[in-house]
């Protein structure tokens, strides 16, 4: 009985603690040419920063606030105070971001090297006790050479974390990466320039609570729907509003959700960030803000009345609904969600098409809460292939498994399914996966 595992509670989600809302900017060729150029000057201005935030190291709480407060003196000159406390704001965001990435990674070397040598000390093809050894000499000495590779890697992440001296990419490795095999990522030199610029553009405005509709340095008007962006000092001569400001010749409104913006617009502050999608040619605005706490919700109100069950697989969702007293209620029916082989956004698209499925089955049975099995795979992910208890590990059946486990959104599907759940008034209520089939 020992080594049967224990069935953790159920629990509520945390309502989202901000909220998100996107919307196009159909710009003119001189819009667009305006952003690139205030985007890319900003952009060198982020990196810059970002590199001198890595080289201080570790710091602490009083170090990191007289960190930024020179770092800001000294992009103020370039850019405007308000520019400036956004770029430190985000250097500190991307180093702390990559300091809690090198400790997971530090907790996932360590998982795996100890299950590599819990095995390497039984022989070949023999047990002791509970324990297996590799099944063959070749596979035995296949994995001493992994874990000659995990030590190696270990040590340059301590080494890392020691000094405090991170790395970081603007724009991201994976696109980075594909500079040097441009043929095998089906890129010209050019088309990959065009991406690396504009991932590392930079039109980010932090919101000002008491300002004119929640910022001043990117302003929405949801009255007129105007946009209008404070220039940094050394472009004002792109202005064509008074005060360094520079207006886009076309309208900007929110098709979805635009009555919340333009009310958080009016009694708080609002965080704007503009962005460049090269693959379509298309701008983007994005407004957040955060959300006023609400008080915590037990798993006995949340429970109270209708449920709707969700079980996630690979290539579909098993949708139930449950009365209170836990029989089913109408006929269970399944949701195809192939993702296979998809783009990001055909994937996320396809992700909020079946969410909104499910909410829609909850209104049609008044439901108080979505019921969503805990799968985060945590577990997976820190020991890799080097544990998969009786599930393959080896060979095409072992790709295939964690491909397939791969397939599976989990972490994606359970952040939209919280946001639309909450804007819809809904709890979404986790259990253990033993309690699903």
């Amino acid at each position: 009985m020992s080594a049967l595992r224990e069935i953790a509670g159920p629990f509520v989600v945390a309502p989202s603690a901000g909220t998100r809302v996107r919307t196009r900017l159909r710009v003119s060729g001189i819009d667009a040419a305006v952003l690139r150029e205030v985007g890319g000057y900003l952009g060198s201005l982020a990196s810059a920063d970002l590199a001198a935030r890595c080289a201080e190291g570790r710091l602490d709480a009083k170090q990191r606030a007289r960190s930024r407060q020179v770092r800001k003196q000294q992009l103020t000159a370039k850019s405007s105070s308000r520019w400036a406390g956004a770029l430190t704001r985000t250097s500190e965001d991307a180093y702390q971001l990559a300091h809690r990435n090198l400790l997971a990674e530090r907790r996932c070397l360590l998982a795996r090297i100890k299950r590599i040598e819990t095995r390497l000390a039984v022989t070949a093809g023999k047990r002791a006790g509970r324990l297996r050894g590799y099944p063959t000499t070749a596979e035995r000495h296949a994995k001493t050479i992994r874990v000659q590779t995990f030590r190696t890697r270990l040590a340059e992440v301590g080494q890392q974390l020691d000094t405090g001296r991170m790395s970081v990419c603007r724009g991201g490795k994976a696109l980075l990466r594909k500079r040097n095999n441009l043929a095998d990522a089906g890129l010209t030199e050019t088309r990959w320039r065009e991406l690396w610029a504009a991932s590392r553009l930079f039109l980010t405005a932090d919101g000002e609570k008491g300002k004119t509709w929640g910022n001043e340095t990117i302003r929405w008007n949801p009255h007129q729907n105007w946009l209008e962006i404070r220039l940094p000092t050394p472009l004002a001569r792109l202005a064509n509003r008074p005060g360094g400001r520079y207006r886009l010749s076309c309208p900007v409104g929110f098709t979805y959700r635009g009555g919340d913006v333009a009310a958080q617009a009016a009694t708080g502050a609002v965080r704007y960030d503009i962005s460049l999608d090269p693959a379509r040619g298309r701008w983007y605005l994005d407004a957040s803000w955060k959300t006023p706490p609400t008080g915590p919700i037990t798993l006995a109100q949340a429970r109270q009345g209708t449920v709707v069950a969700v079980d996630v697989n690979a290539g579909h969702l098993a949708v139930a609904v449950l009365a209170p007293d836990g029989n089913q209620a109408g006929i269970p029916h399944t949701i195809d969600l192939p993702l296979a082989g998809l783009p990001s956004s055909t994937r996320d698209g396809r992700l909020r098409a079946a969410i909104t499925s499910i909410l829609t089955t909850a209104r049609e049975h008044r439901a108080s809460a979505i019921v969503i099995e805990n799968l985060n795979f945590d577990d997976a992910r820190h020991h890799g292939r080097e544990r998969t208890g009786n599930r393959p590990s080896r060979g095409r059946r072992g790709r295939a498994f964690r491909h397939q486990v791969a397939g599976i959104p989990t972490a994606r599907f359970r952040d939209r399914l919280t946001h639309m759940a909450c804007n819809a008034g809904l709890h979404v209520i986790v259990v253990d996966p033993a309690y699903t089939c």
